[in-house]
């Protein structure tokens, strides 16, 4: 099968839709499938390390992490046709999303969508300091969201919660699969965390780890508020960060001012092949964001053995069954301080949360959600030959938008 993901972001940037895309072009290439990247443009010294990425022009936008990409190549135009694809598979509804469609409407080839954002929860969390323009806003993203997806054949949400997420939304109950981004489960059987405590000075110290993205979403203060809690009880205790982010320097400086400042490393943006060892050093990974679509890198703690502790949110809930590998709270500092401090205290609640995340990493194996993911091209090729669409109920949809207007 001859596979295209159409994606605004990929490698040198590093996010969750740059991983989801690495590793199941990873895992399909290794079932025999050839897939192809189009991607945002980058920096004239990058040399690109894969073969068959192409490359849209656009223009660098550093706060975003990614290329304002411009949707359109007469390179792109001319070698689409050549590669006999099969299946086009879009990663946003935007930009090269809108490329994506229109590729796959001219081409004759089904149109597949990963679902990786909650689109309607990133209007509400930028438009807070803007009331008045979050309805407007929301319903052009909502009318947007429509059109995109009754383009397409099949739309993937990385997570059931994602997946309810839509029925409530758009009544969409057919051509919809969770497939979760799947693991390369070696490099986390191999790694050895130890010179990472060394480099950092963590030999005699309980270590916690978290990682993300350094921004108002990921649920920052509330994470730092309940280490401070712990801290204040248990000396031995750091946190390791992992990411950048537009509010390094506000977390930098709240952390001196809750008494902080040599108890949390920030180590910035670290290589993805680093991960594992990073992860290894640790004793516990903690989280706090609310916007998770997966929580994959929830899902890379496990596979390290870690036990997760978290605010109980999408994404992160359907990697994680509190109270098998690991603890859930409330979006509260006291009830993460409170999670933590229960698996310090209790070295048998550690080991049986260490014993389950490793076998629930397990399920996430990047083979067996390739294999599903062929499944999906499989059904969307069959029903783009009967001129079978997503269906998008819109009443359904109105009356979403209107609850989201009413409880704001």
């Amino acid at each position: 099968m001859h596979i295209a993901h159409f994606t605004n972001t990929y490698k040198p940037n590093v996010n969750g839709v740059v991983r989801s895309v690495s590793t199941f072009r990873t895992g399909l290439t290794s079932l025999g499938h050839l897939v192809f990247i189009f991607a945002q443009e980058t920096p004239p010294d990058y040399e690109e390390p894969e073969a068959f990425i192409f490359r849209y022009p656009g223009v660098n936008i550093p706060i975003f992490d990614y290329s304002l990409t411009m949707p359109a190549s007469p390179f792109v135009n001319k070698l689409l046709p050549s590669l006999k694809l099969d299946v086009i598979h879009s990663n946003h509804p935007i930009l090269l999303g809108n490329a994506a469609a229109d590729q796959a409407e001219k081409l004759g080839v089904p149109l597949v969508f990963t679902f990786h954002t909650s689109y309607l929860d990133y209007v509400d969390t930028y438009t807070d300091y803007v009331p008045s323009s979050k309805a407007f806003i929301g319903g052009m993203v909502a009318e947007g969201l429509v059109q995109y997806l009754s383009r397409c054949q099949h739309i993937i949400t990385p997570s059931d919660s994602i997946k309810q997420a839509l029925e409530t939304f758009g009544g969409l109950t057919d051509r919809v699969t969770t497939i979760p981004t799947g693991i390369d489960l070696a490099p986390y059987q191999t790694a050895d965390g130890q010179a990472i405590r060394q480099k950092y000075n963590l030999t005699s110290h309980k270590v916690l780890i978290s990682i993300g993205r350094l921004a108002e979403e990921k649920n920052w203060i509330t994470l730092l508020a309940a280490v401070a809690q712990v801290a204040a009880i248990h000396s031995e205790v750091r946190l390791i960060i992992l990411g950048d982010g537009p509010q390094r320097e506000v977390l930098e400086t709240y952390t001196q001012e809750v008494g902080l400042t040599d108890r949390v490393i920030f180590t910035g943006l670290v290589p993805f092949e680093e991960i594992p060892a990073y992860l290894k050093a640790a004793d516990i990974f903690c989280f706090a964001s609310t916007t998770e679509t997966q929580g994959l890198v929830t899902m890379e703690a496990l596979a390290a053995g870690l036990p997760v502790i978290a605010v109980d949110a999408t994404g992160t809930r359907d990697a994680v069954v509190s109270g098998q590998e690991g603890l859930l709270t409330d979006n509260d500092p006291a009830a993460l301080a409170q999670a933590i401090q229960q698996i310090l205290a209790d070295d048998a609640l550690l080991t049986h949360l260490q014993t389950n995340a490793l076998k629930k990493a397990g399920n996430f194996e990047m083979t067996i959600q390739a294999k599903k993911m062929v499944a999906v091209y499989e059904q969307a090729i069959d029903d783009k030959k009967a001129n079978r669409y997503v269906q998008i109920d819109r009443d359904r949809v109105e009356a979403a938008m209107h609850e989201r207007q009413e409880n704001a």
